[in-house]
């Protein structure tokens, strides 16, 4: 299958060449898939030269479901991103939400393609449809405005179909293998923001430091693997974005070893997200975040029970509740921190199973909310199977390992 775009048909590609492309292992960031014909071998050229402008409606060889709205057609934008509604010509990103405007956004900032390239087929954006489940837009060491090529960015968005775990699933993939400038000469300082905006000022999501020089961190870090720099994946099932239902929680991102979550909630919403444990785990909110309002447990480890432990202003404390999976926990005055503890050891939770322990959670407002989870770790005595595993991860007993998380 092929999509259209202005006279053009779009190169194909069989699905075992791209699963060997997919297969290849990053060293210091994400290798950019290829091998779809054209000059650069990233397809088609989506337009020409050019500062701000967009791709014709390009159609879509499956049907995304994103939000509950069901699409058949895309935008490539110039800048970084695509759109589903219409064309996108801002050169300096709105922090999300944007309104009426549902995007996908691995770097939106000022693109300039208009300078020199710096290699064959550099400083441009291609499109290609690889075969009928897969599409991939390329910005190719592309330049910032005002013509400017002294520093590139070479980074790819990918579309992947997964109509087999549902009607309009879809998996998208930013991939970044060079990150060198976030912003034009005329954005008044704004650096690039990246993540995902559903339109309707409710659902969206951005990726850490976005709209800061910091987001050229985002070539070094991933929410996939410590081993998978500059790759970030999101799955979207029955329209909803990771977070918004127990069997696609937010995933951790990798930052410096470590893990942290930030994401954003409205009121009563509820978001689940999926930490690595041990044998427990510490939550504590950034200043400024919406208290905790409630807490969810989705799956029983071990019996089933679970300690919770509360914050006295100075250390953790034994509350003396004892929580069970599937039952809500009401905070009655909200809290910025609690912890968890209590799960056995010879449930044999791998630290580094993305699929490990799912919580559920809400808060007391809607806004940005940062936190931080401590994985509690403990080693139990030899020649326990477990502690052999243990051992292999160079966990010790009594310490507490520190991981921060985002999704």
């Amino acid at each position: 299958m092929s999509f259209t775009r202005t006279r053009h048909r779009l190169s194909c590609l069989a699905a075992a060449a791209l699963l060997s492309t997919l297969a290849m292992p990053a060293s210091h960031a994400a290798s950019l898939l290829d091998g779809f014909g054209g000059v650069a071998g990233f397809g088609e050229l989506a337009m020409l030269a050019n500062d701000d402008e967009s791709s014709s409606l390009l159609n879509l060889p499956f049907s995304l479901n994103f939000f509950g709205n069901v699409f058949n057609s895309f935008y490539v934008n110039n800048n970084g991103n695509i759109t589903f509604n219409s064309p996108l010509p801002d050169y300096t990103p709105n922090p999300f939400p944007v309104s009426d405007q549902p995007m996908i956004a691995p770097w939106w900032a000022d693109v300039d393609t208009r300078g020199a390239a710096a290699s064959l087929g550099g400083n441009a954006v291609y499109v290609a449809s690889p075969n009928a489940n897969t599409v991939v837009v390329t910005w190719h060491n592309v330049g910032y405005y005002s013509s400017h090529t002294d520093k590139l960015n070479n980074f790819q968005l990918v579309l992947r179909n997964r109509a087999d775990t549902g009607a309009g699933n879809f998996d998208f993939d930013f991939r970044y293998q060079q990150l060198q400038w976030t912003t034009g000469d005329v954005s008044d300082n704004i650096a690039a923001q990246a993540g995902y905006d559903d339109g309707t000022g409710r659902n969206y999501y951005t990726l850490p430091a976005s709209r800061t020089e910091g987001v050229l961190n985002l070539v070094s870090q991933s929410n996939v693997s410590a081993d998978t720099p500059g790759l970030w994946t999101f799955a979207v099932r029955n329209g909803d974005t990771p977070g918004l239902s127990p069997s696609n929680p937010l995933m951790p991102v990798v930052v410096d070893g470590s893990f942290r979550f930030n994401f954003n909630v409205q009121l009563n919403q509820r978001v689940w997200i999926d930490p690595v444990v041990a044998t427990g785990y510490d939550y504590v909110l950034d200043a400024g975040s919406p208290s905790f309002a409630t807490l969810t447990i989705r799956d029983a480890i071990g019996d089933g029970s679970y300690d919770l432990w509360l914050w006295n202003g100075t250390q953790f404390v034994d509350s003396g509740t004892d929580l069970h999976a599937g039952e809500e926990y009401t905070f009655a005055a909200g809290t910025t921190r609690f912890s968890l503890r209590g799960i056995e050891t010879d449930a044999a939770l791998n630290p580094d199973d993305p699929t490990a322990f799912v919580v559920g959670l809400t808060f007391s407002s809607a806004g940005t909310v940062g936190l931080t989870q401590t994985p509690l770790t403990v080693a139990v005595p030899e020649p326990s199977t477990y502690a052999l595993m243990l051992g292999g991860l160079g966990l010790v007993a009594g310490i507490a390992r520190r991981r921060r998380q985002t999704a």
